[in-house]
């Protein structure tokens, strides 16, 4: 008699546990769009939780700037800055980045927060990512409010010219943000050292940001080498949250030292520089976005 054999089975074989094993993006923006209850609901628990048995709830949110404010004022008369009003030079940059800083360190932790709901019930894996962005984006909407608030109540103001600016580098920080949490919440998902990492990153980068100090006298040290100083300019703007966080300071502060501390870049400029960093981080956004869905598959077993 002859031996039954067992039937081959290919060797690049993979078991994937919910999701197909190619992002289809119209489809999955469906499905994305239907299950938006869950985002908002997600978003919604988030926010109760945050502020449940607070006392002074919402406030919260609004403390982290002010802080970040008292400190670095503190250190600027010591060193005796130059920056006219500092308080809304600084929060121009520091709003923004707070929602950048709180999306990723909490994106990172967001697929493994909530591993036992990833291993029951299929939802769109992408919802868990994004209801940290919300989350921060609400609280960057409150405090935003109390900044704009400050800066009429103390007579201020804006300077209509170059406010539309602040639409784009709000667009270019969301697709920017989004990006890099989808990528992040991901990558923790199999090598939990990227949480770590992330926070040492986070402070590097937040340094590497005029957000403390101004963009303007980082452009006219390096212009002040003889070799490379344009060429080490170029490398300091490579960084997307630069643009950004001009975009916001362009938009906002128009005190009579702008001129020299804000980065030396006209409104046209500006603008054109924001676009770029729109269509770069879509770009990322849609790489990060197919990263996270051929990981996703596999989140189940890997939690």
């Amino acid at each position: 008699m002859q031996r039954s054999r067992p039937i081959d089975t290919p060797n690049d074989f993979i078991e994937r546990t919910s999701e197909p094993p190619r992002l289809h993006v119209r489809a999955r923006l469906r499905e994305l769009f239907a299950g938006r209850e869950i985002l908002v609901n997600l978003v919604r628990k988030e926010l109760k939780v945050k502020y449940t048995a607070s006392v002074l709830g919402t406030f919260w949110s609004l403390l982290n700037p002010v802080v970040f404010l008292a400190v670095f004022t503190f250190v600027v008369k010591i060193l005796h800055s130059d920056i006219d009003d500092f308080p809304v030079f600084l929060l121009s940059g520091l709003l923004a980045w707070n929602l950048f800083s709180v999306s990723l360190n909490a994106g990172a932790q967001s697929v493994i927060a909530n591993a036992n709901l990833v291993k029951k019930v299929y939802f769109p894996r992408e919802v868990l990512p994004l209801a940290t962005v919300g989350v921060a984006l609400v609280d960057f909407a409150l405090q935003s409010l109390v900044f704009f608030a400050f800066m009429i109540v103390f007579g201020y103001g804006f300077v209509w010219r170059v406010l539309w600016l602040y639409p784009m580098a709000v667009v270019a920080l969301l697709l920017l943000t989004t990006a890099v949490t989808l990528w992040v919440s991901a990558l923790n998902v199999r090598y939990r050292d990227v949480q770590h990492l992330l926070s040492l990153g986070l402070l590097v980068w937040f340094w590497l940001t005029p957000i403390v100090y101004g963009a303007g006298p980082v452009h006219q040290s390096m212009l002040d080498f003889a070799d490379g100083g344009v060429w080490a300019w170029a490398v300091y703007l490579c960084n997307p949250v630069t643009w950004v966080v001009s975009g916001f300071q362009g938009a906002l502060y128009h005190s009579a030292d702008a001129g020299t501390v804000l980065a030396p870049f006209t409104g046209a400029q500006l603008a054109i520089g924001l676009g770029a960093a729109i269509a770069l981080s879509t770009l990322l956004l849609y790489v990060t976005w197919r990263a996270f869905f051929a990981m996703s598959g596999d989140f189940a077993e890997e939690l």
